[in-house]
């Protein structure tokens, strides 16, 4: 069979929807992703929402439009399925951030922590942890833990943070950072807001607490998503990465939604550099050749799987405090 590799004049919306049926296959995207691969995938979510579909799907291939650590997740969830992300250098600051053998040694010098982990990172990092959260479910999750149980909590010291003046809870952080969330400028968003006074303001908890300190609602990408629909305002300011405000334009078209700006004033340098990684050229690529694919060890599989298995569980509010502590 002769492979195609000039891409010119090729249908790719068409060739990307026939070998989904080919393949059997499952398109996965994030809220960050470009707004012509949103539109084409069988589901868009938040991070936990992708997991819980990476874990139920009947597909025999999963093509996962996000960043690496998301297509690992998938991986880790269903080990028998074909998992390819269409760039595999699409990465995250935060996962770099938090070098497995640093987090280690970290544990080691604190027994009596639990790790809860952000789920951006990296395999070796799950598989290091007691618990991964999300932060549409890390609030609930630490909910479920003893007050008294002393915790590690990383990458995202931003997150962390916030979840530490929300709850009152004492955590140890990891000085981990999204680049794109610390990318927004506080001065900027305060010349916005004068300019649209009655505009609330909604923010991703990966943000400083300089712009959370701003927000009328801090949430995670399908939180801040669910917001949008319950303003009154005909106008929203949106601090994520801006891709989002795709879904909120197709979901409320009569709404103006404006993306919270960088130091340079505008909304386009928070775009994510990784998530943009990922191309229509390069779906069609990952799913006609099945590569990159996503590969595991198994052993190191199996130990990540306990912490994301722990999410999962306690996401859905059915384990007890007392079956949580650290690792033996």
């Amino acid at each position: 069979m002769t492979i195609q590799t000039n891409l010119t004049g090729l249908d790719l919306r068409a060739e990307i929807d026939r070998l989904r049926k080919e393949r059997n296959a499952v398109i996965l995207a994030h809220y960050y992703q470009k707004p012509e691969i949103q539109d084409l995938a069988d589901f868009v979510g938040d991070s936990l929402d992708l997991s819980r579909k990476a874990q139920a799907t009947d597909a025999d291939v999963i093509a996962f439009c996000g960043v690496r650590f998301m297509a690992e997740t998938a991986k880790i969830l269903s080990p028998d399925k074909i998992v390819v992300l269409p760039d595999m250098a699409a990465g995250c600051s935060l996962e770099d951030s938090c070098p497995p053998e640093q987090f280690a040694e970290f544990r080691a010098q604190h027994p009596d922590h639990i790790a809860l982990t952000y789920i951006n990172c990296s395999t070796e990092v799950k598989a290091l942890s007691d618990i991964i959260v999300t932060s549409s479910s890390a609030e609930q999750i630490l909910a479920q833990i003893d007050p008294a149980q002393k915790i590690i909590f990383g990458p995202d010291r931003n997150l962390g943070g916030y979840l530490a003046r929300k709850t009152g809870r004492d955590m140890l952080l990891w000085p981990g950072v999204c680049i794109v969330h610390e990318a927004f400028s506080e001065t900027e968003l305060l010349k916005l807001r004068t300019q649209h006074p009655d505009a609330p303001i909604a923010a991703h908890p990966e943000c400083p607490a300089v712009i959370l300190d701003h927000a009328d609602y801090v949430g995670s990408t399908r939180g801040i998503l669910e917001f949008a629909r319950t303003v009154t305002s005909d106008t929203l300011i949106v601090a994520t990465e801006p891709h989002i405000i795709h879904q909120m334009q197709k979901a409320m078209p009569d709404k103006t939604f404006i993306g919270a700006p960088g130091a340079d004033g505008n909304c386009n340098c928070n775009i994510c550099p990784y998530m943009a990684l990922n191309t229509m050229e390069k779906l069609y690529l990952a799913l006609r050749d099945l590569t990159p694919r996503v590969e595991i060890e198994e052993g190191l599989r199996l130990q990540a799987k306990k912490s994301l298995d722990a999410m999962l569980t306690l996401a859905s509010g059915t384990v007890g405090k007392g079956d949580l502590g650290p690792r033996p």
